[in-house]
């Protein structure tokens, strides 16, 4: 009996994507939302394969981030939030439609890796951004229900632009609105 045997593939998937999410020091509850391991697994794997560098990647304990406000707090955080918002589009992040999927389902461990890839190229475009990856996963969610914000596209340059659900009408981008004044 070997790891690589199909029957541990997709168990192997789940520990891999628990491990990219710990590596963005992701909550546990969240990496029990996209993998499907018990608490008690993520914790054991924590300090089975990333103990050693407990100083560098904390634990963060409480709950993850639930407040859609906090994207559109300042023209910086708006601003991170298109370039975000844009790379998890591109990276195909954002389903069309808003099925949920189950925890540690092919499809969400698939959606999980993508979105670990997308948050790890927006950082390396901003390595200075604001928004953390807890904060990736929730606006990635908060997209895919479209309750509290929603893509729009700038009518001036047909950039991808992120609003409010309850607005009337989107607003210009950021870089064809001007200057803030």
């Amino acid at each position: 009996m070997r790891i690589s045997d199909d029957r541990y593939h997709g168990e192997r998937e789940r520990m891999v994507l628990a491990l990219r999410f710990l590596r963005h020091e992701a909550r546990t509850q969240t990496i029990r939302t996209w993998t499907g391991l018990s608490d008690d697994r993520i914790r054991k794997l924590y300090r089975s394969y990333l103990g050693a560098v407990r100083r560098e990647l904390p634990r963060h304990r409480g709950k993850s981030p639930q407040q859609a406000a906090y994207f559109t707090r300042s023209v910086r955080l708006q601003e991170e939030t298109a370039a975000l918002t844009t790379t998890l589009w591109l990276a195909g992040v954002l389903p069309a439609a808003g099925v949920p999927e189950a925890a540690g389902s092919p499809a969400a461990l698939a959606r999980g890796a993508l979105l670990c890839t997308a948050f790890e190229a927006y950082r390396l475009a901003r390595p200075e951004a604001l928004i953390s990856f807890e904060h990736a996963v929730f606006l990635a969610a908060v997209l895919t229900r479209g309750d509290q914000l929603r893509i729009g596209w700038c009518g001036r340059c047909g950039g991808l632009t992120v609003a409010e659900t309850c607005a009337l009408r989107v607003r210009p981008c950021q870089h064809c609105s001007g200057p803030a004044t």
